[in-house]
């Protein structure tokens, strides 16, 4: 097999039939065999009949392309979807994409033949050149890159996403990694190999609405950085050390203007203002500490990663 398209499916009813048949379309005169390994992520809708409806029409009716259906027993999150997809993909290369259509499958040919003219490369990501969307939200997406490559001992491509094609080496390598946050920009990098990234234009959504909102996007951020960094936990010990040599300066000060300058000790307002800014430091450090400790206590509970309730495969029964 030369190919697995891993598709992660999350309410996307309107979607997936016209991506299946607009991935035949684009690949239908190259001499590629490849498959389908579409991730059904718990949806609320009728994505799992749509996909289910594509496997009995389609599976093991092509010499060219076969199907694997994958669904969840609720919903994990795409990171999981991705990960499930990996597991499940019987290709040389596995490609990520969504079943939007934003990202074009005569890409994925564009990344393929990187991979087959340039045998240095193991990965080949698209990051989009233009990026359409509103300028706040662009704004927080270039803080949150300039702010993780500080902190994190991964570099991060601005702009760079999950759509991307691996070759099995790299696939193999994410798959060793068996945490149970996962942040795939991150793991993508952590595992090395030599990336190609290319520009591409995103293309208007086949039908339906972004799954993505601002606080779902900052979640993910915070995810990314406690996942990658501990910078958090030294920043926290670096307030509270500046803290405390703050306030023994601070009492140096108040006893030389009371018995040189005969200047009165600050009052309650003084107090207060202190107690709140020295609790709200402490609550901060405590919340960061927080943050790393659930995710070592969802780690230890070993649970896994996803639950599947069906996988329709062409070995299967239907």
């Amino acid at each position: 097999m030369k190919l697995s398209l891993v598709v992660p499916c999350y309410n996307e009813e309107l979607s997936v039939v016209r991506f299946f048949e607009e991935t035949n379309k684009t690949f239908a005169d190259k001499d590629i065999d490849y498959e389908f390994v579409f991730v059904d992520d718990g949806s609320k809708d009728k994505t799992y009949d749509k996909l289910s409806g594509i496997y009995k029409n389609y599976a093991n009716k092509s010499e060219k392309y076969q199907i694997q259906v994958l669904s969840f027993s609720r919903n994990f999150g795409k990171e999981a979807g991705i990960y499930a997809g990996l597991q499940h993909a019987k290709g040389d290369m596995v490609c990520i994409i969504d079943a939007d259509l934003q990202q074009h499958p005569k890409v994925v040919l564009e990344m393929m033949q990187i991979m087959d003219n340039e045998n240095d490369y193991d990965c080949v990501c698209a990051y989009q050149d233009k990026r359409k969307e509103g300028k706040v939200l662009s704004a927080f997406k270039k803080m949150f890159y300039k702010i993780i490559n500080k902190v994190s001992e991964v570099d991060f491509v601005n702009g760079a996403s999950d759509f991307r094609l691996l070759n099995r080496k790299m696939v193999n390598a994410i798959l060793s990694l068996t945490e149970r946050s996962r942040f795939s920009k991150g793991i993508f990098s952590w595992v090395g190999f030599n990336t190609k990234y290319i520009p591409y234009d995103v293309l208007q959504r086949e039908a339906g609405e972004s799954k993505w909102n601002f606080f779902k996007l900052f979640k993910y951020a915070v995810d990314g950085i406690i996942s990658f960094s501990t910078m958090p936990l030294k920043i926290s010990t670096f307030t509270g050390f500046f803290s405390a040599v703050a306030s023994i300066f601070y009492l140096i000060i108040v006893i030389i203007q009371k018995f040189a300058f005969g200047i009165d000790v600050p009052g309650y307002a003084t107090i207060v203002v202190l107690l709140l800014f020295i609790g709200g430091l402490q609550l901060f450090s405590l919340g960061i500490l927080g943050e790393y400790l659930a995710k070592a206590y969802i780690q230890g509970k070993e649970r896994p990663i996803y639950i599947l309730k069906e996988h329709l495969h062409e070995s299967c029964n239907d």
